[in-house]
C-alpha cells in the first residue's frame, strides 16, 4: 500500500513540475499583451497631442502672417505719410526761399526808393508825378553808359537793384563790356550790400577778359576773393585768374591758381576745370 502511494506521489510531481513552466509563460504572456496595449494607447496619446500640436502651429503662423501683412501695410503706409511730409516741406522751403528772395528785391527796391527821397529832399527837385519810362521809349531821358535812365522832368532815378544789375548784364551779353563795366560799376556804387555784388564784382572781370584787359581782369577777380571771400563766386574768380594767367603765358601763376582751386574748394564745379586745365599743363 505505502509504494502505491509513493508511486502515486511521483506521478503528481511530475505532472506539477511540467504544468508549472507552461503557467509561467502564459503568465509572461499576458505581460507582454499588457504592455503593448500600453503603448499602443500611448502612442495613440501622442499621435493625438501632434495632430493638435500641429493644428495650434497652423493657428500662430497663419495669425504671423496676417500680423506681417499688417505690419507691411502699416509701414508703407507710414512710407507714403513721410514722403508726403518731405514733399510737403521741400515745397514750403522752396516758397519760403522765393519770400525770401522777393523780400530782398522789395528790401532794395525800398532803399533805392529811400536814397532818391534823400537826394530829393537835398537838392530840393520834387519828385515827377508821371512813371519813369523805360529807356529808349518816348518820354525817357536820355542816359549816359552805366547810369540809371531819370524821369521826364529830371527827377532823381528811380530803378530797382534788380533792374540795373539787369540792363548791366544785358550789355555785357551783347558783347558792350565798356558799357557793361559802367554799369555793373554804377551797381556796386549803388547798391554795395546787395546780394549780387559779388556777381558784378565777377562779371566786371568777364568783360575785362573778353576785351582782352588781363591785367585788370587779374585786379577784378582778386576784389572778388578778397572782398567775397565766403561767395560761391570766390571758386569761380580764382579759377578765372588761372585762365587769365594763362592767357598772358604766366603759367606757374596759372598752375598755382589752379592748384588752390582744387585745394580750398574741392567741392565746387570750378575744381573740376581747374584739375582739367593742370592736366592739360602738365602735358605740354
Amino acid at each position: 500500500m505505502m509504494k502505491q502511494s509513493w508511486k502515486v506521489g511521483a506521478v503528481l510531481a511530475v505532472v506539477l513540475a511540467a504544468a508549472s513552466p507552461a503557467g509561467a509563460a502564459d503568465k509572461a504572456h499576458q505581460q507582454l499583451m499588457a504592455e503593448i496595449r500600453m503603448l499602443q494607447e500611448q502612442q495613440q496619446q501622442l499621435q493625438q497631442m501632434m495632430g493638435a500640436l500641429a493644428d495650434t502651429l497652423k493657428t500662430v503662423s497663419t495669425k504671423i502672417d496676417d500680423q506681417t501683412a499688417t505690419n507691411r501695410k502699416a509701414f508703407a503706409d507710414q512710407k507714403v505719410q513721410i514722403d508726403n511730409v518731405a514733399d510737403g516741406v521741400r515745397v514750403l522751403r522752396e516758397k519760403a526761399d522765393d519770400t525770401n528772395v522777393r523780400l530782398s528785391t522789395v528790401s532794395q527796391e525800398l532803399e533805392a526808393v529811400r536814397q532818391a527821397m534823400s537826394s530829393m529832399q537835398t537838392t530840393g527837385v520834387a519828385p515827377s508825378a508821371a512813371p519813369l519810362a523805360p529807356a529808349g521809349e518816348p518820354g525817357a531821358a536820355p542816359t549816359t553808359a552805366g547810369q540809371p535812365p531819370t524821369g521826364p522832368t529830371g527827377s532823381a532815378p528811380f530803378i530797382s537793384p534788380q533792374r540795373m544789375y539787369d540792363n548791366a548784364y544785358s550789355d555785357y551779353m551783347a558783347g558792350q563790356y565798356d558799357i557793361a563795366i559802367q554799369g555793373f560799376n554804377a551797381f556796386l556804387t549803388s547798391f554795395p550790400k546787395s546780394d549780387k555784388a559779388d556777381d558784378a564784382q565777377l562779371n566786371i572781370g568777364n568783360a575785362l577778359y573778353a576785351a582782352g584787359k588781363y591785367a585788370e581782369a587779374l585786379d577784378a577777380f582778386q576784389k572778388v576773393i578778397s572782398n567775397y571771400a565766403q561767395a560761391d563766386t570766390a571758386a569761380i574768380a580764382l579759377y578765372k585768374m588761372g585762365v587769365t594767367y594763362e592767357a598772358l603765358k604766366q603759367v606757374d601763376l596759372a598752375r598755382k591758381s589752379f592748384e588752390t582751386v582744387t585745394q580750398k574748394y574741392p567741392a565746387a564745379y570750378e575744381a573740376i576745370l581747374a584739375k582739367q586745365r593742370l592736366d592739360a599743363l602738365n602735358r605740354k
